[in-house]
């Protein structure tokens, strides 16, 4: 089993994570041919509330979280960091400027098809650093037990919710959205074979594991302290 651990080496492979996940999200926002279900649900956010789209993912991973801790869900650090850094670098990606909007829809659909590519990519990188799922990924993993069914079908119930709430609120959906919903899965399948990734074998720290460890901790040196006292006693 991974492990992980909290290291500057797992630092960074987890923010270089949140960060190419933020470039996808922002390829397929200039794209302008439709977002994944999720980011649908963001744009839409940010359009009613009137804050940036990373405002918006961090609204809603809080409270994807506070569900996911209701539902029994273990949290990570990596989840909390998610929830955060990706939102804030959605809309540093998005404020730079560097990433330019596509003049058609042939430029537009292989914005996308990058997008995807990059997030299967991200995904490795900070799903292998094994501190916690991102939060929606934890919520369909805590769903999953509550139902019974199948990861893939609460997956796709989940998606469809974020895309119609999002698509109601005035998200974009369109192509994009479709090859993304389709193209996803696969892509995660094909980056995870290349880097030989099972994450089967993923064993995540938790919050809870670091709480655990240093009440342990607290609680051996009060008994050595208690055991030196004793011996100063009787001698």
């Amino acid at each position: 089993f991974l492990m992980g651990k909290i290291s500057l080496k797992s630092m960074i492979r987890l923010f270089s994570g949140f960060f190419i996940f933020a470039i996808s999200s922002v390829l397929m926002i200039n794209a302008h041919v439709g977002l994944m279900p999720w980011d649908v649900l963001h744009q839409g956010l940010s359009i009613k509330l009137g804050i940036t789209i990373g405002q918006a993912s961090i609204m809603v991973g809080v409270v994807i979280v506070i569900l996911d801790a209701v539902f029994g869900e273990n949290i990570g650090w990596g989840t909390l960091l998610n929830m955060t850094f990706i939102g804030i670098f959605i809309d540093l990606v998005i404020f730079s400027g560097v990433i330019p909007h596509a003049s058609n829809t042939y430029i537009g659909v292989f914005m996308v098809v990058i997008g995807i590519i990059l997030a299967a990519i991200a995904s490795f990188l900070y799903l292998g650093v094994c501190l916690g799922s991102g939060p929606r990924d934890g919520l369909m993993i805590a769903l999953q037990k509550k139902t019974n069914k199948s990861v893939r079908l609460v997956r796709t119930i989940l998606e469809i919710l974020a895309l119609v709430v999002g698509w109601l609120l005035g998200g974009s959906v369109g192509i994009g959205t479709l090859v993304s919903a389709l193209g996803l899965g696969y892509v995660l399948q094909i980056v995870f074979r290349i880097f030989k990734f099972d994450t089967k074998l993923l064993k995540h720290r938790f919050i809870i594991d670091d709480i655990r460890e240093w009440k342990e901790k607290k609680s051996n040196e009060h008994k050595c302290k208690s055991s030196i006292v004793i011996k100063n006693e009787q001698n």
